[in-house]
């Protein structure tokens, strides 16, 4: 067995804990809408067509913004083709996934679906074929409240409030040579600030992201949002990042460093926007939008250029096992670690499509393994992030060299005085002593421990077998004595463990 001590202190906050970084996303891709959220002919399907096991699951992810509609699906969208009556929308090609779009779910479909789940929407503007006019229409649409063309043709469809939507990207992995429209890194930079001033005068309480890089693998990665900030940086609220990870070569201790790289990954972000700020002289510091991240398959993965015209095609729906939930449990502890910089982040995609709910027609939607540490994670992290600097072992990490064998990260919420501790032990066959001291507050208990993994890493969930794979309560519980919580962790694990005062 493995030691690993570390130091809990009240004084080692982070930042509060950001409700946005517990987004989703939502794109006319595959079996996302038609098929996931939406489908009039399932059993399950409500008034709107929306599906009601979907939205029961949605609510218990403690999903708290959507992105929609895209990914690199807006880049080619026409948000009109959306809305009206629904006989008279047209069917269009999307390029973007070889796709047959019938447009049957769209702008106001979803803003009910999400008012439904209760979440808060964050949409994209297309700035791949279309521009600066479409964009400042589409707000019009949504947030004027009426005497206007647009605002009341939203009134005529139904919707007499504005939507008021706060959040908006401006465009889409607008770096990568995939995206229709793509531009360069000055040619977007100019695009997004001119977009960003155009639509602040429709609506200057908007908040608006401008695209960082599509991943750290790009050839212009870096030097893209520098540029782009230079153009940018007075006009938007936050930089993208996107990024997926897999296995690669059977590596597994590489895979369980994933969220090593993604701390490098942010770090490396957060360096340029700071850099562009003291170049300006700036006191603002940029917050970031980690709106799309995941464990994504790619290599498993045909290219749309190889896929039939047809709508909604069964398009990239990894089954995930449980050493996907121990990664994906340390990606979100990475994202709570950086919650000073990172105030949104949407795991991508909510349904079938990489996805934490899957579902099939006719049957009951079920749980992925991914979908438990999201949801414990965005159950009881509550109130302020504590950094927490474990003393730990080191694992050969393959490709990603030496990686820290555990990982640990804590909130506590001021108003119950409850911890939340979440740790991982990467090491592929010890288990883990974890000594976490809790100097400021030492008369806590321990009132829940759950652990994933530790054991049949490769297992997942299906419509016939939707529960094998969820949190356990372990044999060996963890103690909290004389201001020391002690918890064993199981090799290849992700836990967590709630603490409250005892009471008076």
């Amino acid at each position: 067995m493995i030691h690993c001590d570390a130091v809990l202190e009240l004084s080692f906050v982070i930042a509060p804990v950001p409700r946005r970084l517990f987004g989703s996303f939502v794109e006319h891709m595959g079996r996302c809408v038609y098929g996931g959220v939406f489908d009039p002919s399932d059993p399950a399907a409500d008034e709107d067509g929306f599906r009601r096991d979907v939205m029961e699951l949605t609510r218990e992810l403690g999903v708290s913004v959507v992105r929609y509609p895209g990914g690199n699906f807006v880049s080619g969208y026409d948000w009109r083709d959306g809305i009206g009556p629904i006989a008279e929308r047209p069917a269009r090609l999307d390029l973007a996934w070889r796709s047959v779009e019938p447009n049957t779910f769209g702008l106001d479909e979803f803003m009910r679906w999400s008012a439904a789940v209760d979440c808060e929407p964050m949409m994209a503007v297309n700035l791949g074929t279309r521009g600066i006019a479409e964009a400042c229409e589409l707000l019009e649409y949504t947030n004027h409240p009426s005497g206007t063309a647009l605002s009341d043709l939203r009134r005529r469809h139904g919707t007499a409030d504005p939507y008021g939507i706060k959040l908006w990207c401006l465009g889409n992995e607008m770096d990568g040579p995939w995206q229709t429209g793509h531009k360069s890194a000055e040619d977007y930079g100019k695009l997004a600030a001119e977009t960003a001033k155009a639509m602040r005068q429709v609506d200057p309480s908007i908040e608006l992201v401008a695209c960082g890089s599509s991943n750290d693998r790009m050839p212009t990665f870096g030097q893209w949002e520098a540029t782009v900030l230079d153009h940018t940086f007075d006009h938007v609220d936050y930089l993208s990042l996107h990024a997926y990870f897999q296995q690669f070569d059977h590596d597994q201790n590489a895979f369980l460093a994933s969220a090593v790289a993604m701390d490098s990954f942010i770090d490396g972000i957060v360096a340029t926007c700071d850099h562009i700020a003291a170049k300006r002289r700036s006191p603002k510091r940029m917050k970031l939008s980690f709106d799309e991240w995941n464990i994504w398959y790619e290599s498993r993965f045909v290219g749309h250029t190889n896929l039939e015209w047809m709508t909604a095609p069964r398009l990239i729906e990894d089954t995930y096992t449980t050493l996907d939930a121990v990664v994906v449990g340390n990606l979100l502890m990475s994202l709570l670690r950086h919650s000073d910089r990172i105030d949104i982040a949407c795991q991508a995609q909510l349904v079938n499509v990489i996805a934490p709910i899957r579902s099939e027609p006719g049957e009951p939607a079920w749980r992925q393994t991914i979908f438990h540490p999201f949801a414990l994670t965005a159950r009881h992290a509550r109130g302020d992030v504590l950094r927490v600097e474990p003393r730990t072992p080191t694992i050969d990490a393959g490709a990603r060299g030496e990686a820290p064998a555990v990982d640990v990260v804590a909130t506590r919420d001021p108003g119950s005085g409850e911890y939340a501790v979440f740790a991982v032990n990467r090491h592929p066959d010890q288990n883990a002593l974890l000594s976490l001291r809790m100097t400021s507050s030492p008369g806590l208990r321990v009132v829940e421990h759950v652990t994933l993994g530790g054991s049949d890493l490769l297992a997942s969930n299906t419509s016939e077998h939707p529960d094998r794979v969820q949190p356990a309560i372990p044999d060996n519980r963890a103690v909290s004595a004389e201001g020391v919580l002690t918890a064993e962790l199981p090799a290849v694990s992700w836990s967590m463990i709630r603490l409250a005062p005892e009471p008076s």
